[in-house]
This record gives C-alpha cells, sequence and structure tokens, in this order.
C-alpha cells in the first residue's frame, strides 16, 4: 500500500539564483505482516498521510539534488526508521521546467515548461536485499519526415498495406533503464548522454540521417548505442508507440499533394518493444 501523485515544487535559491524542481512522487510499501488484510489490525500500518508528509520533509531537508538521489533517500528513510517494511518501492517523474535565457543570457529565476519528454526514476529495496534504481523519460516525441520505409514485409490474403521505401517515422517514445552498482554515479550526467543516444540513433548524422527499414530497427538501434556508450546500464527497455500519416487526396481540389499535406492516423497504432540488456 502507499501514497500516489504526491505533487509539489521545491525551491531552492543560491542568492538572487533560483533553482526549481517540480517532482510527482509515488511511495509503496510491504510490511511484515498482511494483517491489516487478514484481520483489520493496523497496528503496523504506517499511515498514507504520514508517507506523504515524510516525503515533504525529506525534500525540504536534503532537497532534491536528483530524482535518482531524491528516490533513493526516500527508501533509505523507510527502512532504516521502520523495522516492519520488508520492501520499499518509490517513483519519482519530473515536470520539465527549463531556465529561460534571453540573448543568451540565462535569466535568474524565470522559467519555461517544455514538454521535450519526461524525465522519471524508480528506486526499490527489499530489506538484506539491494538497492536497485531505473530511470527513464517517456513522452518523447520525435519524428524525421524521410530516411524510413518498411518493405519485404510477410504478405498474405489479408494484407492491404502498401510497401513503402520513403516515409515518415513518427512515435512516442517510453526508455526506462536499469543500473548497476550505484555509487559515485553523476545521475544528471548519466541521463542526458542516454538521451542524447537516443536522439542520434533515432535521427542519425545531422546532415544525412540515416536509413530506418522498421520501428523495430530503430528501437534496436537505440537500445545498442546507449549499452555501447553508456557502461552504468545494465539493461534499457524501449517502447515506441508509432503515429502513422497518409498523404491526403487533394485531386478533387485541382491539386497534386507530393506528400506536401499529411493527415495522421489517430487509432488505431502501431507499437514496438524491446528489453535488451547485457551478459
Amino acid at each position: 500500500y502507499g501514497k500516489n501523485t504526491i505533487k509539489f515544487l521545491r525551491l531552492h535559491k543560491e542568492g538572487k539564483k533560483h533553482c526549481v524542481k517540480e517532482v510527482e512522487v509515488c511511495t509503496h510499501l510491504r510490511l511484515t505482516s498482511a494483517q491489516e488484510y487478514l484481520e483489520g489490525n493496523n497496528s503496523l500500518v504506517i499511515p498514507t498521510d504520514t508517507i506523504k508528509n515524510i516525503v515533504l520533509v525529506l525534500a525540504k531537508k536534503n532537497g532534491i539534488p536528483t530524482l535518482e538521489q531524491f528516490a533513493i533517500d526516500i527508501c533509505n528513510h523507510f527502512m532504516t526508521t521502520f523495522c516492519q517494511v520488508v520492501y520499499v518501492k518509490t517513483y519519482v517523474q519530473e515536470v520539465p521546467w527549463q531556465r529561460l535565457h534571453e540573448n543568451g543570457v540565462p535569466h535568474i529565476h524565470s522559467f519555461i515548461c517544455v514538454p521535450d519528454g519526461i524525465r522519471f526514476c524508480e528506486a526499490e529495496q527489499c530489506r538484506n536485499g539491494p538497492l536497485i534504481v531505473f530511470a527513464g523519460i517517456k513522452d518523447l516525441k520525435l519524428m524525421k519526415t524521410t530516411q524510413s520505409g518498411f518493405e519485404g514485409f510477410y504478405k498474405n490474403e489479408h494484407t492491404t498495406l502498401p510497401e513503402r521505401h520513403d516515409r515518415i517515422l513518427c512515435g512516442e517514445l517510453f526508455c526506462k533503464w536499469s543500473y548497476g552498482e550505484c555509487k559515485d554515479f553523476d545521475f544528471d550526467c548519466v541521463w542526458n548522454k542516454i538521451r542524447e543516444c537516443i536522439l542520434e540513433a533515432f535521427s542519425g548524422p545531422p546532415d544525412c540521417g540515416q536509413y530506418s527499414p522498421s520501428y523495430q530497427k530503430t528501437v534496436n538501434d537505440i537500445q545498442m548505442l546507449v549499452l555501447s556508450k553508456v557502461p552504468q546500464v545494465q539493461v534499457i527497455e524501449v517502447v515506441l508507440n508509432n503515429t502513422f500519416y497518409n498523404v491526403l487526396d487533394m485531386k478533387n481540389l485541382g491539386l497534386t499533394n507530393d506528400k506536401e499535406v499529411l493527415i495522421p492516423v489517430e487509432a488505431p497504432y502501431g507499437s514496438c518493444a524491446c528489453t535488451l540488456g547485457r551478459k
């Protein structure tokens, strides 16, 4: 049991310069006994209101140096404070506030919310077990307008999809990875490096791109690049929910439409998912 959707903004002041972290936290516990479920005995139950207040107090006392460290702090607190807790799991996601810049100069106290993917993390621990940390990015919308196709696929009497050697590749990406031992990690640096790998593998070189024969191959390219460049990552899961675009027939309007006006196909949409790890 636990408390979901604990939302708050943590403001940190360094003189005139302000820094913000707005997060949503979910924390769940498992206790030594299930007597609250079986017998209605609540003597070991830590109220969810108490769980919420602990999260807020830890944010006040420790700040949020990184999402991952904050999740670790929450896990450590419940494990070291309550002997009846045998398992704790904490999920933290961040609202994507970025500092405003005016003529290249960073503003000291103004921010803009940029929806270019939501950062999240999870930390979980069993009593007498290792601390496990996951991190990820979700709701990251990506598109490239060429260098993508889908050909040579299996066909039978139910197949109506035509082969395409030049199409738009667009999708909403979810990516989650696990770390090994979390010692002396710069979580911010690692997360930013993984995000760069995702963008690089999806798009290819900036002057020419890289051909994608399928959404599946693009998913694997992302995973392979991350594993090759970020040794801290042990297992990586990628889900790419596809958005398709159909070329609008404009002949009845007396116009030739050479893939200049396209209509998104809202539903149904495809999805590709893969989990890849080191040996």
